[in-house]
């Protein structure tokens, strides 16, 4: 694998890690339902929490991770391929609209989290007796398909890289530029009249 495949792979793979581990510990820091106090008027007191700041940092990871792989790829609808039929081909595609699936449930979920989670203070109750708390699960969901976008944009990138190698290596090709064909003369299809007395003497010397 060459330098630069490496080096984006691993950028990738750290901003998608360092996502979902912010998205883990945003789940656990979230506001729970036990963590909220009520008052005799009706209102929520919600204690302060990092879950707001670890979500939103956390969906940012997510977004310059697919920014990386994307920019240094390219749009794969946008590029031209001789063989479209090739595995490495099509794992490309594949991987590419399911990253792109799972990154937008993923920064969904994180952002809708942190949203939910940015309450502190005194509030009024939901409903009249309703103290509203971030759901378990939100952020985690996040974190999950945080690992799933970033792993599948690598597997993206690297299938289509390898797909550009095999086409410019492409031993039918090669062979075509490599051998030369022979040169053969055009044959004329305009008759030949020979003299009969040469003919002649070809059978009677």
């Amino acid at each position: 694998m060459e330098r630069k495949a490496v080096v984006v792979c691993v950028a990738a793979g750290f901003l998608g890690l360092l996502s979902a581990a912010l998205g883990f510990a945003a789940e656990a820091t979230r506001v729970k339902a036990s963590d909220v106090r009520t008052t005799i008027s009706g209102n929520c007191i919600y204690p302060r929490s990092p879950a707001l700041a670890l979500g939103l940092t956390a969906a940012v990871a997510l977004m310059m991770a697919q920014a990386i792989i994307n920019t240094v790829t390219g749009c794969i609808c946008c590029k031209k391929h001789l063989n479209s039929l090739d595995t490495n081909w099509t794992v490309a595609l594949i991987s590419f609209i399911i990253s792109w699936v799972t990154f937008i449930i993923a920064f969904l979920l994180l952002l809708t989290g942190a949203a939910l989670n940015d309450q502190h203070g005194e509030e009024r109750m939901y409903f009249g007796n309703y103290c509203y708390v971030v759901k378990p699960g939100v952020f985690s969901g996040g974190a999950v398909m945080s690992l799933a976008s970033v792993a599948l944009g690598i597997v993206y990138y690297v299938a289509l890289s390898s797909s550009k190698n095999v086409q410019s290596w492409d031993p039918q090709r090669n062979q075509g530029i490599a051998m030369g064909h022979a040169q053969i003369p055009p044959q004329s299809t305009q008759p030949v009249f020979v003299h009969e007395d040469t003919y002649n003497r070809q059978q009677f010397p």
